[in-house]
C-alpha cells in the first residue's frame, strides 16, 4: 500500500470519526469509543442486524455504510424518539436511514473539499440475518468501528474517481482521498 493509500484512510476515517461523534453526542445525547480503523475488501455482511448505507456521487463514487445489532438500532432510535423499542419496526429502520444519511452527509461536506460537489442517494436500509451486501467496483472499504455502552457499530466508506473522470481538474488536490 502507497504512501497516498495510507493518508486516504486517515483522512476519510478522521472525516468518519468527526461526522459520527458529532452526530452522536448532539442529536443523539451519546458517547462513541473509537476503535482502531483497518481497511477490509470483503463487502458489508451482517449475521443479526441492522445495514443502512447511503451512496454518493459526482466525479468520485461510492457509498457509506453503517452496521449495528438489531438491539443497537433499538437504542439508537429511542434515543431520537425519546421512548424504548424492543425490537425493530419502522420507526427504528427510519431513524437508522436518517442516521446514515446525517453521518455521511456530514462526512460528504467534508470530503467535498478535496473531490469536488458530490450527491448523496436516498438511504437504503436492511434488517435482517446472515445476509451479505455487494458493490461493484472498488472493493477496498475503509471500516471506522465505535463502542457504545457495550454495543459496537461499524461505518464503513468506499469512494473512488468516477470513470472518465480521472482527468477532471478535482481530482489534482484529490488526490490525498485517492
Amino acid at each position: 500500500m502507497s504512501q497516498d493509500s495510507l493518508l486516504a484512510n486517515a483522512d476519510i476515517a478522521r472525516y468518519v470519526r468527526t461526522a459520527t461523534s458529532d452526530v452522536f453526542s448532539t442529536m443523539l445525547g451519546l458517547e462513541l469509543e473509537p476503535l482502531p480503523d483497518r481497511v477490509d475488501n470483503d463487502a458489508p455482511r451482517i449475521s443479526d442486524g441492522v445495514l443502512a448505507f447511503v451512496g454518493l456521487a459526482g466525479p468520485w463514487t461510492g457509498a457509506g455504510v453503517i452496521l449495528c445489532s438489531a438491539a443497537f438500532a433499538c437504542h439508537i432510535c429511542g434515543q431520537f424518539l425519546m421512548t424504548e423499542f424492543q425490537s425493530v419496526n419502522e420507526e427504528v429502520l427510519d431513524s437508522m436511514g436518517e442516521l446514515a444519511n446525517m453521518i455521511i452527509g456530514n462526512f460528504k461536506t467534508m470530503a467535498e473539499e478535496h473531490l469536488g460537489p458530490l450527491g448523496l442517494s436516498i438511504p437504503t436500509v436492511i434488517y435482517g440475518r446472515n445476509f451479505t451486501s455487494r458493490s461493484v467496483g472498488r472493493t477496498d472499504w475503509i471500516v471506522i468501528p465505535f463502542a457504545c455502552g457495550g454495543e459496537q457499530m461499524e461505518i464503513r466508506v468506499c469512494i473512488a474517481p468516477s470513470k472518465g473522470q480521472q482527468g477532471h481538474p478535482s481530482s489534482q488536490s484529490a488526490s490525498m482521498l485517492a
